[in-house]
C-alpha cells in the first residue's frame, strides 16, 4: 500500500490570518491618505500601493531569523494585494562586499525563500534585484553629493578615521581633508575608479557632522577602494559602496514604500533619511521617499543566529554542515522536517512589534506538531528492537492486520500488515524488575504469570519468558497469544489488558537509519554575556539508530513526514533517503517532554 503526506484540510488555517501590528497600521495610514497612489514606473506603468523588499547579503546561509523578515515583508505583499495596484515584495540581494559573497548563497537564499512559499513575481514580471544592478547609478548618485559639497574623498588612514570619530562621550574631530574642494575630491575619486590606488589609500565620506550625537551621521564612509573579484560584476568595480549608502537608494530606485528591517539599524534611520533627502535636493528623486520602519529580531532560545558562529560550527565539524537538522539554517530546519507551512504559523504566532523579546524553542516546535498532527500518515516503527517470539504461533503462519493511516481520516484508507511468530519490540517495552505503573511486559515470578498486554491491531499476549546473552543482556521475550483476543473481534472485548504495544514483523520489517535529534545546546542563551557557546553544546544532540518499521514504509520518498506511532514525527531525509536504503530524522515529538 502505498504511503503519501496529506495536505493540510485546513490550508486558511495557515494562508489568511492576518495579526495586527505597528506596520500594518502605518500602511493602513498611508493607504488611507494615498501617500503613494498615483506613481508610476520609468514606463509609465502604475506602482503598486505597497512595495516591500526582502534584502539578504548573500554571504551565508539564512537562518530561522531571516524566516520572520521574508514572512512578515512577502506576506505584507500577500495580504496587501487588495490595495490600489495591489502590492509586492522584491527580492534584492545586497551585494556591495565582494570578498564575503559567493552564487552558493545567492542559490541557497533564491530556493529557501520559495520554499517557504513566497516568489517575487507580479503580473508576469520578475523582480529580483542585485545592489550591484545600481553601481553605475550609486557612483553617479557620489559624484552628485561631492559636486553639491555634501561628500568628499578623505586620504586619512582606517585608524586615523575610527580614532577621530569619537566616541559616545567624546565628540569627534574633522578630518584635515574635510573642506577639499569639490574639483578635487572628483579627481581622486575617478582615479579610485580607475585603479590608480591601493586598498586603503582613499576612502569617500558624507559631509553631516562630526560632532552630532549619533555616530552614525559623524561623516560616514561611503565608498572604499577594494581590488576583489565581485561575484557578479567580475572585476570592473575597484571601489565598492557600502551598505548604508547602497540600501536605501536601492529602496528608492525600485519605489520601495515602506523599507522593514530589524532594530539594530534603528539607529541608522537618521542616514537613510539623510542620503536620500540630500538626493532629492540635487534633483535625483522625489517624494514620496521610501521610509524606514524597524521591528524586533526573532531571539530564540537554544538557539545562536550569528553568521559568524554557525560558520564557526560548520568550520570545526562540530555539524555536518549548514543543513544540520540540529542548526537553525533554514536548509537545516528543513532537513529536520519542518514544513514551510509551519514556519509560517510560527511567524504568524510570534508577531511583530518594537520590543525585543524571548521566544522559546518549544514555540516553533509545537507549530511543527500542530501542522503535522492533521497531515501526517501514521506507521509502526520500532528504534531500539527487542525479539519478541510468539512461542504458540505456528511457525509459517501470518496474520493479517490493518490500522488506519490517520485516525481521523477514515478517507484516506487503511495501511495493511502481517503478524507471524517472531516480531520486533521496543526494548524499553520490557522490564525484568518492573516498576511501579509499568504495564508493558514482565517475565512471571514467585508464580505469578508474567504480565499481558495488547499488540495493537493484533493479538493479547502474555509474557512467559526471556533469553539472554552471555553477559546477561536480555536479548529475546518469550510470549503465549490469545487466537481469540484479536483486535476488531467481538471476542476481543473479553480481554482487558493495560498495555498497548507498537510491533513489527520480523520477517518482513524494513530495515532503516534513524537520527535522533535533540537541541544544539544545553543552555537556552548560548551565546549571551561573555559565554562561550561552544561550552554550551549539547553531547547528545545527535543519535544514530538502527530501527525496523512497518512494510507500508516501503515506497516514502524524501521529505516525506510520517508519524511514528508513541515515538512522534519523523521525516524521510532529503539528502541521504532511498527506498533501497532508508533514511530517517525525528522531527519533534508527540509532546513537549523537553527539560
Amino acid at each position: 500500500m502505498g504511503m503519501s503526506e496529506k495536505k493540510n484540510p485546513n490550508p486558511s488555517k495557515f494562508e489568511t490570518l492576518e495579526v495586527s501590528n505597528f506596520l500594518r497600521q502605518i500602511i493602513d495610514a498611508d493607504l488611507a491618505v494615498g501617500k503613494h497612489a498615483n506613481r508610476l514606473d520609468q514606463a509609465g506603468q502604475a506602482l503598486p500601493s505597497v512595495i516591500t523588499r526582502f534584502p539578504p547579503e548573500p554571504n551565508g546561509y539564512l537562518h530561522i531569523g531571516h524566516a520572520k523578515s521574508i514572512c512578515l515583508n512577502f506576506g505584507l505583499a500577500r495580504d496587501y494585494a487588495h490595495a490600489p495596484n495591489g502590492a509586492r515584495c522584491h527580492m534584492r540581494f545586497d551585494d556591495t562586499n565582494p570578498s564575503k559573497e559567493e552564487t552558493e548563497y545567492v542559490d541557497s537564499i533564491i530556493d529557501a525563500v520559495r520554499w517557504l512559499g513566497f516568489d517575487w513575481i507580479q503580473n508576469g514580471v520578475e523582480h529580483q534585484h542585485y545592489a550591484s544592478d545600481y553601481f553605475d547609478q550609486l557612483y553617479a548618485f557620489a559624484e552628485a553629493l561631492i559636486e553639491a559639497g555634501k561628500a568628499y574623498i578623505d586620504s586619512q588612514t582606517a585608524d586615523e578615521i575610527h580614532k577621530n570619530r569619537g566616541n559616545f562621550g567624546q565628540l569627534g574631530t574633522n578630518s584635515p581633508f574635510r573642506n577639499r574642494s569639490p574639483a578635487e575630491s572628483i579627481e581622486l575619486f575617478r582615479d579610485m575608479k580607475a585603479g590608480k590606488y591601493p586598498d586603503g589609500a582613499h576612502v569617500l565620506r558624507l559631509k553631516i557632522d562630526m560632532s552630532h550625537p549619533n555616530i552614525v551621521l559623524r561623516d560616514p564612509v561611503i565608498y572604499r577602494i577594494r581590488h576583489a573579484h565581485h561575484h557578479r560584476t567580475g572585476d570592473k568595480w575597484c571601489i565598492y559602496p557600502l551598505y548604508d549608502f547602497t540600501h536605501c537608494i536601492s529602496d528608492a530606485l525600485e519605489n520601495i514604500t515602506h523599507s522593514i528591517c530589524t532594530l539594530e539599524f534603528e539607529n541608522n534611520r537618521p542616514l537613510y533619511d539623510w542620503v536620500l533627502e540630500a538626493l532629492k535636493e540635487c534633483g535625483v528623486f522625489k517624494d514620496p521617499l521610501p521610509k524606514q520602519y524597524e521591528f524586533a529580531r526573532l531571539n530564540l532560545t537554544y538557539a545562536i543566529t550569528s553568521k559568524r558562529k554557525l560558520l564557526q560550527l560548520v568550520e570545526e565539524k562540530r555539524v555536518d554542515g549548514w543543513d544540520d537538522p540540529r542548526m537553525p539554517t533554514i536548509v537545516g530546519i528543513r532537513r529536520r522536517g519542518f514544513t514551510p507551512e509551519s514556519i509560517r504559523l510560527f511567524c504568524e504566532r510570534i508577531g511583530v512589534s518594537k520590543a525585543d523579546s524571548w521566544i522559546d524553542m518549544s514555540v516553533l516546535e509545537q507549530a511543527l506538531r500542530d501542522d503535522l498532527e492533521a497531515k501526517a500518515e501514521r506507521a509502526f516503527a520500532v528504534l531500539k528492537p527487542l525479539k519478541l517470539i510468539i512461542d504458540n504461533f505456528d511457525d509459517q503462519a501470518e496474520e493479517a492486520c490493518s490500522a488506519p493511516k490517520h485516525p481521523h481520516h477514515e478517507d484516506w484508507g487503511r495501511r495493511e500488515f502481517t503478524l507471524s511468530k517472531e516480531l520486533w519490540i521496543e526494548a524499553d517495552d520490557f522490564m525484568l524488575e518492573p516498576i511501579k505503573g509499568f504495564f508493558r511486559l514482565y517475565p512471571p515470578k514467585d508464580g505469578q504469570p508474567g504480565s499481558r498486554v495488547r499488540l495493537r491491531h493484533g493479538f493479547v499476549i502474555e509474557c512467559t519468558g526471556y533469553d539472554t546473552d552471555a553477559n546477561g543482556q536480555v536479548i529475546a521475550v518469550h510470549a503465549q497469544y490469545f487466537a481469540d483476543s484479536k483486535s476488531g473481534t467481538p471476542e476481543s472485548n473479553n480481554y482487558k489488558v493495560k498495555g498497548n504495544l507498537h510491533w513489527v514483523n520480523a520477517r518482513n520489517a524494513i530495515k532503516a537509519e534513524v537520527r535522533i535529534y535533540d537541541r544544539l545546546f544545553t543552555d537556552p542563551h548560548p551565546d549571551s554575556g561573555d559565554k562561550n557557546f561552544l561550552d554550551a553544546m549539547n553531547p547528545n544532540s545527535k543519535e544514530v539508530l538502527t530501527a525496523y518499521l512497518e512494510p507500508s514504509i516501503a515506497d516514502v520518498q524524501a521529505e516525506q513526514r510520517i508519524q511514528f506511532e508513541r515515538h512522534g514525527y519523523f521525516v524521510a531525509d532529503r539528502i541521504d533517503h532511498s527506498n533501497s536504503s532508508p533514511v530517517f530524522n525525528f522531527c519533534v515529538g508527540l509532546k513537549d517532554n523537553w527539560k
